[in-house]
Order: structure tokens, then C-alpha cells, then sequence
């Protein structure tokens, strides 16, 4: 009897073990949002250290775009990025959404900077996405 408790007891050491929390399941969604700056402009932030300088060194400047070529291009790459994002294509790459409202008046300043994100991307990493323009595709 004394062995059989003994033995009940080792083969209920490693059932204790397993972790009592349940699982998530549900993949939560990340996503990068446009915020107005203190001066009351919309902005985006990149966390990337190179950004910067590919944005003031090898980007084509501002003055190369209208808005609303920016929010054109910006509607199309966005809904291609999040295509990419929510089915899990490039997933090393791409780790987040994008909301992005095409109806709402984000400046232009706000337009270039997430166009140049896209060109960014390809330039950085080799992604192409179809909605850049041959011009800035950078190699």
C-alpha cells in the first residue's frame, strides 16, 4: 500500500507541472495608427534607426508630389500592406496593420512620409509592393 502511494504520487508530479493559464488563441491585432503632433498635424512614427536617413538622403524630396498622388498611392499600398499582413505574407517584415482613412484630410506631409514607409520597405528589405512607382523603387 505505502508503494502505491508512493507511486501515485511521482505520476502526479509532472501533471502538476503544466502551466494553469489557458492559451490565447486569438491573435491579437497590432496596428499602426495616424496621431496628430503638438502642433496639431497628423504624424506617424517609424521605429526603424535608418529611416531617417534613407527619408532625408536618398527619398526623392517632397516637392516631387502632389496630395493627392500621395493619398492615391497611399489607399492602394495600404490595402496591399494589410492584405500582406492579415494572411501572414512576409510576416519577418510586415508586423503590423495600417489605419488608414482614405476620406480623412491628413496633409501632405503626413502622405509622404507613409509613402516613403512603403518605399522604405522595398529599399530596406526587397519587398515589392505593386502600388510603388518605378521611380522609387530604389536598388
Amino acid at each position: 500500500m505505502k508503494n502505491f502511494v508512493l507511486l501515485l504520487i511521482f505520476a502526479c508530479i509532472p501533471f502538476s507541472c503544466f502551466s494553469q493559464t489557458t492559451p490565447k488563441n486569438t491573435k491579437e491585432k497590432s496596428e499602426i495608427k495616424p496621431s496628430k503632433n503638438d502642433d496639431g498635424e497628423w504624424d506617424i512614427t517609424v521605429m526603424d534607426t535608418q529611416f531617417d536617413y534613407f527619408l532625408n538622403g536618398i527619398a526623392k524630396p517632397i516637392s516631387q508630389y502632389s496630395e493627392s498622388y500621395l493619398k492615391t498611392k497611399n489607399t492602394f499600398l495600404v490595402n496591399e500592406w494589410n492584405s500582406y499582413y492579415n494572411t501572414g505574407k512576409y510576416r519577418n517584415i510586415i508586423e503590423s496593420g495600417i489605419d488608414y482613412d482614405p476620406k480623412e484630410n491628413y496633409g501632405i506631409k503626413f502622405e509622404y512620409k507613409l509613402y516613403q514607409v512603403f518605399a522604405y520597405v522595398s529599399w530596406k528589405y526587397g519587398l515589392r509592393m505593386n502600388g510603388l512607382s518605378g521611380s522609387d523603387v530604389i536598388r
